[in-house]
């Protein structure tokens, strides 16, 4: 039986996620990863051949997760209630995962996509053409529901949580627990379910 890797790779993506949470793109390098872990640099380049696969690495992760995460939530048949719980989720998801939540708020550009290989970049363009298709087609769903718009569910959903995180992720800021109860009762009020 083969011993497990003491620096395998899911536990040096949630390491370098931690320091672009403490400092940006700029603090993730190879040298302050194998600092951070510990870890002989030998073990980071086997596992990320140069710092923009390590790059890409931590975003298309968190992003897959997040979004498989947010698939659970809307389950299978998306409706009114259901959106006011992706809502709140969101909210709550970004308090629970908070180096996460950074990364995504930086956003792709953050993690020089222009550096990545060829399929990093078709892996990030598969899932934001899957994220795109899936948001309009639970946002249309919810809408039809409901007797709204679709632009209207979209942004209860998931605009209305993304304004109300984003400020405190800006600043650095825990997202205070009163956000969920307004972003639940805000998403209500457009959604017309009781939160």
């Amino acid at each position: 039986m083969g011993r497990r890797a003491v620096h395998d790779r899911e536990a040096l993506l949630d390491a370098a996620i931690e320091l672009f949470a403490r400092g940006g793109a700029q603090a993730v390098t190879m040298a302050a990863l194998a600092r951070h872990c510990a870890a002989p640099s030998g073990s980071i380049y086997h596992r990320f051949p140069d710092r923009a696969a390590l790059l890409a690495a931590v975003w298309l992760r968190t992003t897959e997760r997040f979004v498989a995460e947010l698939v659970t939530v809307l389950g299978d048949t998306p409706d009114p209630a259901r959106g006011i719980e992706a809502a709140v989720w969101c909210v709550d998801w970004c308090r629970a995962h908070a180096a996460e939540a950074q990364v995504l708020h930086a956003g792709a550009t953050a993690f020089a996509p222009e550096g990545w290989s060829a399929a990093d970049r078709h892996n990030w363009d598969s899932d934001n053409t899957a994220l795109r298709t899936l948001l309009a087609r639970t946002a249309r769903s919810v809408a039809r529901q409901a007797e709204i718009r679709a632009d209207e569910a979209a942004f209860a959903m998931f605009d209305l949580p993304l304004a109300t995180v984003r400020p405190h992720l800006a600043a650095g800021r825990g997202i205070p627990e009163s956000a969920s109860d307004l972003v639940g009762r805000l998403a209500a009020r457009i959604l017309g379910s009781p939160a």
